[in-house]
């Protein structure tokens, strides 16, 4: 096994660093004033936007990985040398001055950036730039801002279904660096979200696709902007339009489900296939945090292997089911790693993209939002996935089957611990490493919402700290 010279600090979900988008370097780092003056300007900005998602505290995985270890999807191996320190084998959050800040300071960075862009883009049109291109650009900013907000409010507070009125994050629409933000309610902070992304989608043209780069689900495009739609609807409990926008993107002809056949390598593309809507990028030269914290290092024997599948998600697969499909490594028969970040085979050590939306998600928003109302066949829906993933076909759907399905089929993308907190589920692990006391959590825990991070807390006396942190 690969191994580095590591320093003694745990990175998990909460460091912070700097990076580049498809070798793309941030322009808000240079003069603002140049960098805001022309639409050159502003679309570079917004190409280095993006960066920050490929961070190891956010995409780039801690924030996937974190919501896996979490729910019980995850364990942490101590056999051999598959343990760098990086994630934690129980249930436990740390209040320090540095825990838990990654996510918020790279969402604001970004939330920044997107707010100068959008407030710049006046006076932009003329020449070559047409208004069309005017509106794509502030298309891809409210993406960025809306995703943003949305990731940060699923980290740092309760659930829509749950405290709609309870504390969210601050909403930060001005560019005021200067500005001491309350905390919206969850409500307010949706609101946005919804607000921001059906403008996108009015404004967006339907084949808008960024130039200049490899991989154009790297980056927004209408079925983007409607799939996020779809999954925030559904963490709304509005369940028709959760199952309205999923169904806008199922009948998108450029989405296809991958077959039995496609599946274990579609994970190892270097740009999207048929049923990816929108990624983020991985490669060697995307350093915005130490490589070697990358999804390939973490989830790999190859790597460090920090975050292995627990034994009771493997169980739920049928023998035949592709998505049984596991890295393994010799002497170890029974640890097993995920085959979604076992590199692309562009370079060693290899990099991964990471998936933040694809075509399957649709099917199972739509079967969810079905099981609690919304019209349509449920059953359907879970066959379309069930038989391009050779596994037995549903004869029925309730709540259960979508929530096991969308367990099976969305694992180590980081949904479940999101998962788990809007249904009123707690989290039971019975596969893992490490104190007994700390590995379950009960439904509506305070701790599905992590604390603030302390250093904002010290600077900006307008917040409120999360319950269960003071």
């Amino acid at each position: 096994m690969k191994k580095l010279l590591i320093l003694s600090i745990t990175v998990a979900l909460f460091a912070t660093s700097c990076s580049d988008f498809l070798v793309k370097e941030p322009k808000l780092t240079q003069s603002t004033e140049i960098t805001l003056s022309t639409f050159d300007g502003l679309n570079s900005s917004i190409a280095g936007a993006y960066s920050p998602l490929v961070s190891s505290t956010w995409y780039g995985p801690g924030f996937v990985f974190e919501a896996e270890m979490r729910s019980g999807n995850g364990k942490k191996p101590t056999e051999g040398d598959f343990d760098s320190g990086r994630y934690s084998g129980s249930y436990n959050i740390s209040y320090n001055p540095s825990a838990t800040s990654g996510l918020w300071g790279y969402g604001y960075f970004v939330i920044s950036a997107a707010n100068n862009v959008l407030a710049n883009l006046e006076g932009k049109e003329g020449g070559e730039v047409s208004a069309q291109d005017i509106n794509n650009l502030k298309a891809e900013a409210l993406f960025l801002r809306a995703l943003s907000h949305f990731d940060m409010v699923r980290l740092y507070a309760q659930p829509y279904g749950y405290q709609p009125n309870g504390n969210g994050v601050p909403v930060v629409l001005s560019t005021d660096p200067a500005g001491k933000p309350a905390r919206n309610t969850v409500a307010e902070v949706y609101d946005q979200i919804v607000t921001d992304l059906t403008e996108a989608e009015s404004i967006m043209s339907d084949d808008y696709k960024r130039d200049g780069i490899s991989d154009y689900k790297a980056a927004v495009t209408k079925p983007a902007v409607q799939a996020l739609l779809s999954r925030v609807y559904l963490y709304m409990e509005n369940w028709n339009k959760a199952a309205e926008y999923a169904t806008k993107v199922i009948n998108n002809p450029a989405f296809e489900l991958w077959t039995a056949a496609e599946y274990a390598s579609a994970w190892k593309a270097n740009v999207g296939t048929s049923e990816v809507i929108f990624e983020v990028f991985g490669a060697q030269t995307n350093a915005y945090d130490a490589y070697w914290e990358s999804p390939m290092w973490m989830s790999s024997p190859e790597g460090y292997a920090d975050c292995a599948v627990s034994t009771d998600l493997v169980n739920l697969y049928e023998d035949d089911d592709v998505r049984n499909q596991w890295q393994k490594a010799d002497g170890y028969d029974h640890l097993y790693w995920t085959i979604k970040y076992a590199g692309k085979g562009v370079g060693t050590p290899d990099a991964n993209n990471t998936v933040v939306l694809r075509l399957s998600e649709m099917y199972l928003n739509r079967a969810e939002a079905i099981v609690n109302g919304a019209s349509g066949d449920a059953v359907a829906d879970l066959n379309k996935i069930a038989e391009a993933r050779n596994a037995t076909l549903y004869t029925s759907a309730g709540k259960e089957d979508v929530y096991n399905e969308r367990r099976k089929e969305l694992a180590w993308e980081g949904h479940l611990w999101f998962d788990l907190s809007r249904w009123g589920k707690g989290i039971t692990r019975v596969d893992y490493v490490g104190d007994p006391t700390n590995q379950n959590v009960a439904a509506h825990s305070y701790m599905f919402a992590l604390p603030i991070p302390k250093r904002e807390m010290d600077v900006n006396e307008n917040l409120v700290q999360n319950e269960g942190y003071n």
